[in-house]
């Protein structure tokens, strides 16, 4: 059987073995509804009060009370904009967002500008580095919210969050920050950063998808978008998901445990990505910061030729990348995250993601850099673009 190798790590991970055992008793043993009154209603509401608690601790929130579970990342994206633009609206309808935002904030702005809300979108730098000038000259006096996401997940480009968070409080202004791919990658300190409200995602850390949360400072204004209950505090509508709540704490726990040990992994095959990359392939720019940056995603720019080709012929061998984020992966554009850092549309749509997981070993390396090797010249050798032009 071919071996396959799985290099779409950003895009999603498999859900861990302790964080299966953590989940499997949540099916068919301890499987009451957390807003029950009775004995197995209070065993699951223990296990969401136990979850809770890891995440308040992970990212040094002051109470547990603070986070809220929701479906997964965008739907906490959708809550922290939606929910602080109504919530705040007498105050003013301004709300500031970086342009390089995960379609979730980027789709809930769009639609809040259809209520008659004015969004300021900030510019970044070739290496995907929110201009704090443009930042500060966007807020004004009706300003209610600043988003911006700690890690974009097509580059891996690191904003500086402290630096923002300390910016906003200074302008009074409200800071969320989309944290879906720095959680694990970074230690997220919601007190150091100065951030107000900030999500997370279960599925990018070796947790279950559909799942996530939201951090709320005590003290901000938040509307609910989901009615029908009174759970998560009168904010949030439905029956909890138990398991995969479960699931989330304990993922998010060991991902902060281990942060470390796992980053160091990940520098190591990085560079050993790039040396074999250089020794093999010509013709091609690496995309993000080259320091500022999460240490497991790549985004590299092959010139001449489309990145869904080499996608598709990579597939076929067994190799698994993307062409940037996994919620747009389906669609023929070049990315906005990359035109937003200034790069041509023919560049960017040679573009292709390569994002490590725990399993990631160089010998998978080895063989999708080969591999890799032989279908860019293949490609070439057939594009109307040719490389020696670039």
């Amino acid at each position: 059987m071919e071996r396959k190798i799985y290099l779409d790590n950003a895009a999603t991970t498999y859900v861990s073995s302790e964080v299966l055992n953590e989940m499997l008793p949540c099916y068919n043993i301890l499987y009451g509804n957390p807003s029950s009154l009775h004995s197995f209603g209070r065993e699951a509401e223990a296990i969401v009060d136990r979850a809770r608690d890891r995440i308040a601790s992970a990212i040094n929130a002051k109470s547990s009370n603070e986070i809220y579970f929701t479906s997964g990342g965008t739907e906490a994206d959708n809550w922290a904009i939606k929910g602080i633009a109504h919530a705040y609206e007498s105050k003013g309808k301004h709300i500031v967002v970086s342009a390089i935002e995960h379609h979730a904030i980027l789709d809930s702005c769009a639609e809040l500008e259809k209520e008659g809300y004015e969004v300021s979108y900030v510019p970044v730098n070739p290496d995907g580095l929110v201009n704090i000038a443009e930042l500060i000259h966007a807020i004004r006096r009706d300003t209610t919210l600043v988003s911006v996401m700690a890690v974009n997940n097509e580059v891996g480009t690191i904003q500086n969050i402290k630096t923002i968070g300390k910016l906003c409080h200074d302008f009074n202004v409200i800071f969320h920050t989309d944290a879906v791919q720095a959680i694990g990658a970074l230690k997220l300190d919601v007190q150091d950063m100065e951030i107000d409200v900030m999500s997370i995602s279960g599925h990018k850390i070796y947790g279950p998808k559909g799942i996530g949360a939201l951090y709320v400072r005590n003290g901000i204004k938040i509307d609910s978008i989901i009615s029908g209950g009174s759970q998560e505090r009168n904010k949030r509508g439905g029956t909890l998901n138990v398991p995969s709540i479960a699931g989330l704490g304990k993922a998010v726990e060991s991902a902060n445990k281990n942060l470390s040990e796992n980053q160091q992994k990940y520098r190591i095959l990085r560079k050993y990505f790039l040396s074999k990359l250089a020794e093999n392939v010509e013709h091609y720019q690496l995309n993000g910061h080259a320091h500022q940056r999460v240490q497991n995603i790549l985004n590299i720019s092959f010139y001449g030729i489309e990145g869904e080709s080499i996608l598709m012929l990579l597939d076929l061998k067994g190799i698994a990348v993307s062409t940037g984020s996994a919620c747009t992966s389906k669609s023929l554009l070049p990315s906005h995250v990359l035109k937003a850092m200034g790069i041509a549309d023919e560049v960017a749509q040679g573009s292709i993601r390569f994002s490590f997981g725990k399993n990631t070993s160089k010998a998978d390396i080895d063989i999708a850099v080969a591999e890799l090797a032989k279908i860019v010249t293949k490609l070439r050798s057939i594009s109307p673009l040719q490389a020696g032009r670039f």
